[in-house]
């Protein structure tokens, strides 16, 4: 006797929530849990980061895991698709932080998790790899801040824990080292000012490297960029030249050039080399590739 083939089962989700992120909740993580399981999707585990270790793709295929949603901010999100090169699963990010940059580059300016959930459930998702930035500290998969300016970062963190010792410490740094400490330069291809810039943000979001320059000439320019940063959230809004395009570049300063990576701080060297690649990562997008 025949049987009419059974229809196979949807791969396993899993989900990664940060709460310290800048829209995560122990609520809203409820909210989207529920959300899920309505769409027919239910999350099978919920990895709470830092609490629990981020999941690797070894973890992901042992246990069957074909979509991993991840609702946290833009430096969570790099720290978790990190450990996912080379999977052949799909990652699905929800707008779960402050910026949400990655969120919106994949889903749109004005996306949000019930929508972005709700278009997974019926197939309206996309799989698409996506240009990221190559560093020396690994990939951007959305900017790059470097030189003096990026330690306003570390301000941002203390907004963000809203500890007050820390912002005040981190602010006197951030001010004094925007003003004076050591400009980047970028020397190959020789691009802008040949006295460089207090701060170069890098992109691949249009599959190469597009670059502007930060400077600041004075005490208002400086507080012009921390406002950006503390209160439009978005350093991107401060006073800038666009200095064009390029598939590869190299800047260079008189002292170890800080980093900001998606929004996270790192310490780079006194010459460091950016490139456009594509990430071997498959995620789900609303929007075309680059959008």
């Amino acid at each position: 006797m025949s049987h009419a083939p059974q229809p196979s089962a949807a791969p396993l989700l899993w989900l990664v929530v940060n709460a310290a992120s800048g829209s995560n909740d122990d609520a809203s993580v409820a909210q989207l849990i529920d959300a899920f399981a309505a769409a027919g999707r239910p999350a099978e585990r919920t990895i709470r980061f830092p609490e629990d270790d981020l999941p690797t793709r070894a973890a992901l295929d042992e246990a069957g895991v074909g979509t991993l949603a991840v609702f946290t901010g833009d430096g969570t999100a790099n720290s978790q698709v990190r450990h996912l090169i080379g999977w052949d699963g799909e990652v699905l990010v929800l707008p779960g932080g402050t910026q949400n940059l990655l969120a919106k580059a994949l889903h749109g300016e004005d996306c949000t998790a019930d929508a972005v959930v709700a278009a997974f459930a019926e197939g309206r998702l996309t799989r698409q790899q996506r240009p990221a930035v190559e560093t020396s500290q690994g990939p951007a998969l959305v900017e790059v801040l470097a030189g003096p300016g990026a330690t306003w970062a570390d301000v941002r963190e203390g907004v963000r824990d809203l500890d007050i010792g820390t912002i005040a410490s981190a602010l006197g740094e951030a001010v004094r080292t925007t003003a004076s400490g050591p400009t980047v330069r970028v020397i190959d291809p020789a691009l802008g000012k040949p006295e460089g810039y207090r701060a170069l943000r890098i992109d691949a979001g249009t599959g190469t490297l597009t670059l502007d320059g930060y400077d600041a000439q004075g005490i208002g320019d400086v507080a012009a960029q921390g406002v950006a940063m503390l209160v439009k959230r978005d350093f991107r809004a401060g006073p800038h030249d666009k200095l064009g395009t390029c598939d590869r570049l190299t800047c260079a300063s008189d002292a170890p050039i800080a980093l900001m990576i998606d929004g996270e701080r790192h310490d780079g060297d006194l010459r460091e080399t950016f490139a456009c690649i594509t990430l071997p990562v498959h995620f789900l997008a609303s929007a075309a590739p680059g959008g």
